[in-house]
């Protein structure tokens, strides 16, 4: 389980000297419930994160054990490091907004037809219940050629999960090569 650290103090200097110590500054937030400031090992935040079979993951801070789900990430523009993350408290009967990856299966016909394959939108913004909360969304691309897209209005449709992305944004589509 990953540990972290509360932090006494919300300054830009002590965020600072935590960065410096190895450490990544983060949030924990919740409907009904006071706001957590913590930090944890940078390394030991990403171990954590990409071994975690659900989308909600348990954390120790101060004593106390809390289900989260990654909500939003801040990373540094040069160096692609993590500077701060906020996550979302995962409660039992409350309705709540969630980020959920989108996983392509397949290879597409254009790009054996010379296109490109264009994903732009990696996480789609769910609303539901912790209980209906899924953990990916998969897309059969096999079917992509040049000029074909998916859009937010043609995923599957799930029960008890609404859609928060405009219907017409595209998820993947492929292009034709310059």
């Amino acid at each position: 389980m990953l540990e972290g650290i509360i932090r006494e103090s919300i300054s830009k200097s002590n965020a600072k000297a935590l960065r410096n110590d190895g450490y990544l500054i983060a949030n924990i937030y919740g409907k009904g419930s006071e706001n957590i400031h913590c930090a944890f090992k940078n390394n030991d935040f990403i171990k954590a994160v990409k071994s975690k079979e659900n989308l909600a993951f348990d954390v120790k801070v101060g004593g106390k054990v809390y289900n989260v789900v990654v909500q939003e990430y801040q990373k540094d523009p040069v160096s692609s490091k993590i500077l701060h993350v906020d996550l979302l408290l995962v409660q039992k009967g409350v309705l709540s907004k969630f980020k959920v990856p989108v996983i392509l299966e397949g290879s597409p016909i254009g790009v054996k037809n010379k296109g490109i394959l264009l994903f732009s939108k990696k996480r789609i913004t769910i609303k539901c219940l912790p209980e209906n909360l899924i953990e990916n969304i998969k897309l059969d691309v096999s079917k992509l050629d040049v000029g074909d897209a998916i859009l937010v209005r043609d995923l599957p449709e799930f029960s008890n999960i609404k859609i928060i992305d405009k219907p017409s944004v595209a998820v993947v589509g492929v292009i034709k090569a310059k």
